[in-house]
């Protein structure tokens, strides 16, 4: 029950996508074919086929309620509810006026028998007879007091349920009102300040457009670079970078150049084709510049309140051109931080290292409002940067949705593996977004032995309806290396307007198995690392020692410093380097590959009409598959016949060695098929 899980729930499970298998004689067991798997025995035979038999007619029923709630908004349901209950009064009315009848039935009945029995009595009848007929005008009696008992309590509950349902309705349509009063308001407020920054745009802009045009004929298609960084200077102190939606008089105009390298009549293959060609020899440097659609964000997001994100179907304009398995790669951005931190004797410093680089993920996001695209069951992304980098990268989606999880492998020959499953799970709260990464890292160092793990912190995206775009970081990280017992606990110290200390700073200790501490880290997420050596003299305490290490400046090393994004980032959705030639076409890749996602290959050439129907006919391909998926499971379990879930093809689900965790662990074969270029065992998804 609900009020058992504030002390007792071990965790959840989504009934209406649980496979229920029975092992043994009392066990069984529940798993959803992710990353929930539960084992259950019961004491007996008997209480095993109960729970069993309890748990099917309760998944049967998730999936009816399932089926019901879908494509369904607020509205249809409350309607839906007040037209049952409607429905539910006249039937109980209906059936209590039949009570009635019945009733008068009944008593007309009872009173003509009980007046036969009289007659009997007068009768001269044996002294046994008189007897029986006597007990049994009595329990006709007793019949009809029971029954007339029987019609008054139905009475007096459809005279309960038809007051309550008038309070009910009334309450409901209040909190209708209320809903609907606070929707105008906010759109009424959204409305007036996209008035005033319009306005206040226009004030700042035109005197620097009349003092001169220097810098404007250098890029055209970055007219007013300059203004917009005035503008962010002024407003510094909200410690917020200006990001959405940028004005006309600002933002890049569509053409025809920007919008396609090629025809528009070219089929999107043929582009890909000439896009391989043209991307073989050099790394791209630039991708289309974003397009200025206008779009009323509150008129999709105020049905979206509370709501999975991953439910809501949101149209490109949101989105950045790349996948969820590409912004995962983008981790590897700063590798070379793994590759310093293998070279390492000391693995105190070599955890220094590996703490750098888990903060240095989250710098490419301080500027990346947009939402990637959610990858399709089975979707992959690889980065073969072996002879540039030394590194290869493989990234899967394995599971689709409650929530959705992607595996990512990746292995260095500088002697270090990184591989993760994150499951993404987000909500909208009105006024920001939080997205909460779930899962664990590995990162192992092939010399040493060394076994580190992690988590993520919680992102949120503020101001969602009105004011500018701004993400937070913030949350607590513990790494751990398995193999020596050392941490890192690394703070993520969350913004706030009235704190005096640097904004998106970053604090950490590095201690050895015992508890002392033996570096400490300080910075920020967004630019750069330190590390300090703890050096305590003699009656110092550990407090002391680390307030010492901060003050001498002659033990501080750089760990880490942000690469500075590339020239025009802001037209080009604030990607780095890296993320630039992520989805530049490659030769050779699967056909399950990112790069392929023709919605997203659209979006990248400005084409975010045809984007849209596209990623529309995308999504109803994956549904369509996951309801027959489904129904093919609950025909096995009713024929009682073993049902494979789906599979990965790249990735094994199985027990983490070290964490003892259910995770997708990469089970090869994936660069030896593309070296035969054999994707025979690929799906079509796209």
């Amino acid at each position: 029950s609900k009020a058992e899980m504030r002390h007792t729930c071990r965790g959840t499970i989504n009934l209406a996508t649980a496979n229920i298998t029975v092992e043994d004689s009392c066990n069984f067991i529940i798993s959803n074919g992710g990353a929930q798997t539960y084992h259950l025995k019961a004491s007996s035979e008997v209480e095993r086929q109960r729970w069993v038999t309890a748990l099917e007619l309760a998944k049967a029923k998730a999936v009816k309620m399932l089926e019901e709630s879908d494509d369904s908004g607020d509205e249809s349901v409350s309607q839906t509810d007040k037209t049952e209950l409607q429905s539910t009064l006249r039937t109980l009315s209906s059936k209590v006026e039949d009570l009635s009848t019945c009733n008068d039935l009944i008593a007309k009945h009872g009173t003509a028998l009980q007046r036969s029995l009289s007659e009997l009595e007068t009768l001269r009848l044996p002294a046994d007879s008189t007897e029986k007929i006597k007990q049994v005008n009595e329990r006709a009696t007793l019949f009809r007091i029971t029954s007339n008992a029987m019609i008054n309590a139905c009475r007096d509950f459809l005279l309960l349920a038809q007051t309550h349902s008038k309070k009910w309705q009334k309450s409901l349509q209040h909190e209708r009102d209320q809903r609907i009063r606070l929707e105008e308001t906010l759109e009424q407020l959204a409305k007036q300040h996209n008035h005033l920054e319009r306005a206040f745009r226009g004030a700042t802009v035109l005197p620097a457009g009349t003092a001169g045009t220097g810098g404007s004929a250098k890029d055209p298609c970055c007219a007013t670079k300059g203004d917009l960084s005035d503008e962010d200077d002024d407003n510094e102190f909200f410690d917020a970078p200006e990001i959405i939606p940028v004005p006309e008089s600002l933002g890049h105009k569509r053409t025809g150049s920007n919008i396609s390298g090629t025809s528009s009549d070219i089929s999107l293959d043929e582009q890909y084709k000439h896009q391989v060609e043209d991307t073989k020899k050099e790394k791209r440097t630039r991708i289309p510049y974003k397009p200025n659609y206008s779009l009323n964000l509150w008129s999709i997001m105020k049905n979206c309140i509370g709501k999975e994100l991953s439910k809501i179907p949101m149209p490109v304009n949101f989105n950045e051109p790349l996948s969820m398995l590409q912004r995962l790669t983008e981790d590897l951005e700063y590798h070379e931080l793994l590759d310093r931190a293998a070279k390492c004797e000391s693995s105190l410093e070599q955890l220094c290292y590996v703490a750098a680089f888990t903060v240095s993920s989250y710098s490419t996001t301080v500027f990346r409002t947009s939402k990637p695209f959610n990858p399709l069951l089975g979707e992959t992304f690889e980065l073969d940067r072996l002879e540039e980098n030394g590194y290869r990268s493989l990234c899967e989606q394995v599971v689709s949705h409650h929530p959705p999880a992607a595996a990512h492998h990746a292995d260095s020959k500088h002697g270090w593996t990184l591989r993760q499953e994150i499951k993404i799970t987000s909500k909208f709260r009105g006024k920001y977004l939080s997205i909460m990464p779930l899962g664990t890292i590995h990162c192992v160092f092939h010399s040493s032995g060394n076994h580190y793990t992690w988590k993520k912190v919680t992102t949120t995206v503020h101001n969602i309806i009105v004011g500018k775009l701004w993400i937070d970081q913030s949350g607590e990280i513990e790494i751990i290396n398995h193999k020596t017992g050392d941490k890192c606990n690394l703070k993520f110290v969350p913004y706030s307007y009235f704190s005096r200390d640097v904004a998106r700073k970053v604090t950490g200790e590095v201690t050895d198995p015992t508890g002392k501490v033996h570096f400490v880290l300080l910075g920020t997420w967004d630019e750069k690392m330190d590390c300090y050596k703890v050096t305590a003299g003699p009656g110092d305490n550990g407090a002391e020692g680390r307030q010492r290490a901060h003050e001498a400046e002659d033990s501080r090393v750089l760990l880490w410093k942000r690469n500075p994004l590339p020239k025009y980032a802001e037209n080009m959705y604030y990607f780095s380097e890296l993320a630039l030639t992520l989805n530049a076409p490659e030769g050779g890749t699967a056909p399950t590959d990112s790069r392929r996602r023709p919605d997203q290959r659209l979006m990248e050439n400005g084409r975010w009409d045809e984007a849209n129907a596209e990623k529309q006919r995308l999504e109803e391909k994956q549904r369509l598959s996951r309801k027959r998926r489904e129904a093919e499971a609950a025909r096995a379990t009713e024929d009682g016949t073993p049902h494979a879930p789906y599979k990965p093809l790249w990735f094994e689900r199985r027990k983490d060695p070290v964490t003892q965790e259910l995770t997708h662990i990469y089970k090869g074969g994936y660069w030896e098929s593309k070296e035969k270029q054999d994707w025979s065992l690929c799906p079509d998804i796209f």
